[in-house]
């Protein structure tokens, strides 16, 4: 950011200049424009580098403008307030799932309004320096003034791409769940290290994560695992990784290291924020405790306390074992189990399967939404966006932004 010394410097030395963005008659105006700074690129003369998504012709200056509308601030301030009106009612706190879900979603665009504004007044301020610095032809602000504006770039296209992201449930929690393909220990290697992969990136983006169930494979890697992604926009985001991945490497589990394909599949599910979504009737439910498999400890293996809900009128069947506790691991399978049944009520509301999950395929060649290559040669591509990168192990390492943000974006206007 341009130092603060420096800007009041500038502003002292030019506060009197009539027609200067700091005079009497002028000041604010440039401050309360309500086009970002990207979007006066046209007005400098400095060596300024400007991304070429950001560079606007002065043809399309009052497009440019026009466009800005569309992050309506004051409408967010007055959703803000109709909520925190709710708030205060009284029996606000009788159903606390619910309450909760408000007082995120009243957190979310408090954030949201500051951000914008923040983004407004960073805005304004580089506009004046830029204009000051043109006209003294002061080319020492020159990289100040980059790395000022690379930084409200890059934070202007991560929230307009929040802007796609406007459906019912994409400012949820996520539940995501891993089914190893066939191929037996290399699939299920694979499914492994998609958990893994998926793991890194919800670090990297802040999100808590929890394991809710995983079942080990018979030499390596894992059978199928279900974790809770808990962010804002987390299951937005992860829309964009529901189906099936594709994986091509030397083998390590074969002994003539040859090359094999190995499938997984990812879906992706809203959590259900209040019991009022999603009505289950305990009648409708057969609860089976048994003991837990896998790798679990002499604890696990000694008591029963994996869980098996199965919801009788839809035939769901939800098993969580990932616990020591059996009413953790109960908690667990009744939070998928909402978290299922909910899709399943969006679905027959829309009377299309691809509402959330998409349409339901099998976890092998000719159905991969993305392929990563690890021999002859280092790739991974997504088929939907043709998107792809030779940083094979940056992506496994949780670098999935870039591919999230092609998704994302080549949805704009489909929905």
């Amino acid at each position: 950011m341009v130092s603060k010394e420096r800007y009041l410097r500038y502003a002292s030395e030019h506060k009197h200049r009539e027609g200067g963005p700091f005079c009497r008659t002028n000041f604010g105006r440039t401050r309360g424009c309500a086009t970002p700074l990207p979007l006066r690129a046209g007005r400098s003369r400095l060596n300024i580098r400007w991304p070429a998504s950001r560079k606007r012709s002065p043809q399309s200056a009052s497009a440019s403008a026009t466009s800005w509308c569309v992050f309506d601030i004051p409408k967010l301030e007055q959703q803000a307030k109709q909520l925190e009106e709710t708030s205060a009612q009284p029996g606000f706190w009788d159903d606390g799932i619910a309450a909760q879900a408000t007082m995120k979603r009243l957190s979310s665009l408090n954030a949201r309004v500051e951000t914008w504004r923040g983004l407004e007044r960073r805005s304004g301020d580089a506009s004046e320096l830029i204009e000051l610095a043109t006209a003294d032809s002061d080319e020492g602000l020159t990289e100040e003034l980059q790395q000022e504006v690379d930084g409200m770039v890059a934070e202007l296209d991560k929230l307009e791409l929040e802007l796609t992201l406007s459906g019912k449930y994409d400012r949820r929690d996520a539940i995501l769940a891993i089914h190893a393909g066939a191929g037996g220990t290399e699939s299920q290697d694979w499914a492994e290290m998609l958990l893994r992969m998926y793991l890194r990136w919800a670090d990297k983006q802040g999100f808590e994560t929890s394991v809710l169930d995983s079942t080990s494979g018979e030499e390596a890697g894992i059978k199928s695992a279900t974790i809770e992604v808990r962010g804002e926009l987390a299951y937005g985001y992860l829309t964009s990784e529901r189906g099936v991945h594709r994986l091509v490497r030397l083998s390590p589990f074969d002994s003539d290291h040859s090359r094999h394909t190995s499938f997984a599949l990812v879906e992706v599910l809203p959590e259900a924020e209040s019991a009022a979504e999603v009505k289950i009737e305990p009648d409708d439910l057969r609860i089976d405790i048994y003991r837990a498999s896998g790798h679990g400890g002499q604890h696990v293996q000694k008591n029963s306390t994996a869980i098996r809900i199965t919801h009788l009128p839809t035939g769901l069947v939800v098993i969580c074992q990932n616990e020591r506790s059996q009413s953790r691991n109960k908690e667990s399978a009744l939070k998928v189990l909402e978290a299922r049944l909910l899709e399943k009520e969006v679905e027959r509301q829309a009377e299309k399967r691809e509402k959330l999950k998409g349409e339901h395929v099998a976890a092998g060649w000719g159905n991969q939404i993305r392929s990563y290559v690890l021999h002859p040669y280092k790739m991974v591509k997504d088929h939907r966006t043709d998107y792809e990168v030779s940083n094979a192990e940056g992506v496994l390492e949780g670098d999935l932004d870039p591919f999230i943000t092609a998704y994302l974006k080549s949805k704009i206007g489909s929905k």
